[in-house]
């Protein structure tokens, strides 16, 4: 018999979720969940039971797959459960892909390098002279804000509403309040209609332009599966690298010793990331999955119609796959993680996403020598108002030298 769990243990996992789940975890790799309230639901905490749920196809991410009463409530509520590649099965799936993974192929990623390595070193040469930041507002947010918007084509000047966009409509429908939804929903449809009509009388070399092609020639089959990719590519190229840098950042300072030892090897940086990716991923459960049809996941019946909550958090901490699991190494080799999801959802901004940490770190520990914590470890506060991602809310530091 395996133990329910409260709705908190989804919505809001706090500080440090991972010794609760290690020991649920150790009693059996799925358990129900009271989340969402009067839904059969289901939590997979295992790294084995995750990596295969996340590429089984009985479990279906389309919006229509859910119980009605939810079905009509994501509908009217949530552009983002919309179908796009996100929320989509085969073959849909793969038709709602084929646009955007042409764009992150690693080869084209790579050509972003340069202008990438320019925007961290801007963001580094504006910080206050006082030698105290918050990394989060002035480097970890702005960073891939600026980097998708420019790869979209969009202006950089409206950065601050896109942030706003982001938090507000990547949130679960089945808990934020609706007005703030609709209200965020209608401000970002009026901006991007405007944008998309800008493109159809002036195409242009970049992503938006090639997003509009594909509705035009039939790709997405109606405009709110085209803004839907338009704001599925904003929350993802910004609001889940800002979580990586800035988890990331926090767990070096915390951890001196890998800290010096990345400054004296800065070859390990991607190693690093991946480390970073896997200890304190960008999202603590993967994204939106129901059962179309009955099926067994571990020793554990779950019946058509159940949401199954996927715990990236748990797969990444998991004994059976990782030594010393609560050990933060940046030497840790092999490291088959799963924070970029696996199977045919795996995520396709994940050379984007592993290009701008490699630089970032890299540049952090060459340019700032000095950069230290500004609050004691225990004081630095993580975000508690979503059930998907996960961040902290501020990360204040000691700038101290700043280096060419």
């Amino acid at each position: 018999m395996t133990d329910t769990l409260p709705a908190e243990f989804f919505t809001a996992p706090g500080a440090s979720p991972h010794e609760a789940t290690a020991e649920l975890r150790a009693k059996c790799p799925v358990h129900r969940i009271d989340y969402p309230p009067g839904a059969e639901a289901y939590a997979v905490l295992g790294h084995q039971a995750v990596a295969e749920a996340l590429g089984d196809p009985r479990l279906s991410k389309r919006v229509e797959s859910l119980p009605t009463r939810y079905r009509e409530k994501a509908h009217a509520d949530s552009l983002l459960m919309v179908r796009n590649l996100g929320f989509a099965d085969p073959p849909e799936h793969t038709r709602l892909r084929k646009p955007v993974s042409r764009a992150f192929v690693p080869g084209r990623i790579a050509g972003l390098r340069p202008r990438i390595q320019e925007i961290i070193d801007e963001l580094i040469d504006a910080f206050p002279e006082s030698g105290e930041v918050d990394l989060l507002d002035a480097f970890a947010l702005p960073l891939p804000l600026t980097v998708i918007s420019e790869y979209l084509g969009i202006p950089v000047c409206d950065r601050p509403l896109f942030q706003q966009w982001g938090y507000v409509l990547s949130q679960d429908p089945f808990q934020y309040p609706e007005s703030e939804l609709k209200a965020a929903t209608d401000e970002f449809l009026a901006y991007f209609g405007r944008l998309v009509a800008e493109r159809r009388a002036n195409l242009r070399d970049d992503l938006l332009s090639d997003l509009v092609r594909g509705r035009d020639s039939g790709v997405f089959v109606n405009d709110r599966e085209l803004y839907s990719t338009i704001l599925l590519l904003l929350i993802a190229g910004h609001k889940t690298v800002a979580n990586m840098l800035g988890n990331g950042t926090a767990l070096l300072l915390c951890h001196p010793e890998q800290l010096a030892k990345l400054r004296a090897t800065p070859e390990l940086v991607p190693s690093a990331v991946e480390e970073i990716l896997r200890y304190e991923g960008s999202a603590s459960w993967a994204s939106l999955r129901i059962a179309a049809q009955d099926l067994r996941l571990g020793e554990v019946e779950i019946p058509e119609g159940s949401f199954v909550h996927l715990s990236l958090a748990g797969a990444g901490h998991d004994p059976e796959v990782y030594e010393d699991p609560e050990r933060f190494d940046v030497t840790r080799y092999p490291n088959h993680h799963l924070a970029f999801g696996h199977g045919p959802h795996f995520c396709v901004g994940a050379p984007l996403g592993r290009l701008q940490g490699e630089l970032a770190f890299t540049t952090l520990l060459r340019r700032l020598p000095d950069l230290a914590l500004a609050v004691a470890p225990e004081e630095i506060a993580w975000l508690s108002d979503s059930s998907l991602s996960r961040g902290l809310e501020a990360l204040p530091v000691r700038v101290g030298r700043r280096l060419p």
